[in-house]
């Protein structure tokens, strides 16, 4: 057990449980001084996740665009850069799956991909612009994609207006060849949501691997990111790394976008505000370690959290307390390094 706790691999895992199970618990500190049985609100947490097929089918619908915009951040910082951006580029990638979904007619076995393709380009596109501003002028790419978000939020509500019979709030509906939903997925989770871009998801978080830890390509990126001027004496190529690292990052994000519009919906919406699936993508990343796998599992943890606060609303617990459990976890997430070096501290006064 010892070797275990100070073992660096090992607490790689150690550190995310620590911090989901420490978020849990203050959450429930909270609970109890706003004088609310913990037991009752996680109970009710649980039957909002797990109570029948539909609250299950609903709760992978609420992880999948999580899972992406958690691998789009986590891409960034396993590439050194910061993509906060995420949202806007979401935003593009779902209006973009959209009006190709609209404007495009083809057998499903071509418009499918084509939509999906279309997302991911779109987001793309919309994390070129801070990477080659990155790489070109060494401006940060906080700044501008913060500034891109409500380019893309502004941007999009003026374009979904402009579509072929699209109405103040919304587009029609895409075509059915464009169409994510399933009726067998629906019928098997009691008529939920549930859609075929959960497997979309899963097989990007493969992808992500992959390029990451498995090819030469991946190595120079992560290279870059780590070191830029060693790299560039090494002979790569740092600013088309720069640029290239966002556009993946920016693709995995138009893809999250695409899972809601032509996934949960068939239509685009007007949407007044952000949704935070971008900012909620930077959470994911922290909390999975920044890996594949480790993404995965933390998206379909806040997926829970996000679909279960409704059951607690409905159990006269407050749904803000789901948010409240997840700033906590991001918050002791956060404390990596300070929950680690307690780890050790523990190991060597346990000799």
């Amino acid at each position: 057990m010892l070797k275990f706790v100070t073992d660096e691999k090992k607490q790689k895992f150690l550190v995310p449980l620590l911090s989901v199970l420490f978020g849990f618990l203050a959450g429930a500190v909270v609970m109890i001084i706003t004088n609310i049985n913990p037991l009752d609100g996680y109970k009710a947490l649980i039957k909002g996740v797990l109570g029948n097929p539909r609250k299950f089918g609903e709760w992978i619908v609420s992880s999948t665009p999580l899972i992406l915009t958690g691998l789009a951040v986590a891409f960034g910082f396993r590439t050194g850069l910061f993509n906060i951006g995420a949202e806007g580029q979401l935003i593009v990638g779902s209006f973009a799956a959209v009006a190709v979904g609209i404007l495009i007619k083809a057998p499903k076995v071509i418009h499918l991909p084509l939509v999906l393709m279309a997302a991911a380009l779109a987001g793309a596109f919309w994390a070129f612009i801070p990477g080659f501003l990155k790489a070109r002028f060494r401006v940060h790419e906080v700044v501008v994609t913060i500034m891109l978000n409500y380019t893309a939020l502004n941007l999009v509500n003026y374009a979904i207006k402009s579509l072929p019979g699209s109405s103040n709030t919304k587009t029609v509906a895409i075509q059915p060849t464009a169409d994510l939903s399933s009726d067998f997925l629906s019928k098997i989770t009691s008529y939920s949501r549930l859609h075929w871009g959960f497997v979309v998801s899963i097989l990007m978080a493969v992808l992500f691997w992959y390029i990451i830890e498995k090819t030469t390509f991946g190595y120079e990126l992560r290279a870059v990111g780590f070191n830029p001027d060693a790299s560039e004496y090494a002979g790569m190529k740092v600013d088309r790394n720069i640029v290239l690292s966002m556009m993946i990052s920016g693709a995995f994000a138009g893809l999250a976008g695409a899972m809601i519009s032509i996934g949960t919906f068939d239509y685009a919406r007007v949407i007044g505000s952000f949704e935070g699936y971008g900012f909620d993508g930077i959470a994911v990343a922290l909390l999975g370690n920044n890996a594949g796998l480790g993404i995965v599992i933390a998206g379909f943890l806040f997926g829970a959290l996000k679909a279960g606060s409704r059951a607690m609303a409905l159990a006269s617990v407050p749904k803000e307390i789901a948010d409240i459990i997840m700033a906590f976890i991001v918050l002791f997430a956060a404390m990596n390094y300070g929950i680690k070096k307690l780890l050790v501290r523990l190991g060597k006064e346990a000799k």
